[in-house]
């Protein structure tokens, strides 16, 4: 299980600030993104980016399951 932070419009969609993952144990960000999409179908085709342990990562990334993880979507404002 990958505990892992959402934000702003994506926490709308989903409910909460937290969703829970049943994902093994090392996937990739694009692993990640896919399961995401799979298990919460009301965010499919929306855009974010994966932060682990506070800084953006690539899909190629390998994430653990003590990594602190959160899905951010685009900001904008002036």
């Amino acid at each position: 299980m990958m505990d892992i932070m959402v934000f702003a419009g994506l926490k709308e969609k989903i409910g909460g600030t937290h969703i829970t993952l049943d994902i093994k144990n090392e996937p990739t960000v694009k692993e990640l993104k896919e399961t995401v999409y799979r298990q919460y179908p009301a965010l499919e085709g929306d855009v974010f980016q994966v932060a682990c342990n506070e800084s953006f990562v690539k899909d190629t990334h390998i994430l653990s399951k003590t990594d602190e993880v959160a899905l951010i979507p685009p900001v904008s404002g002036g």
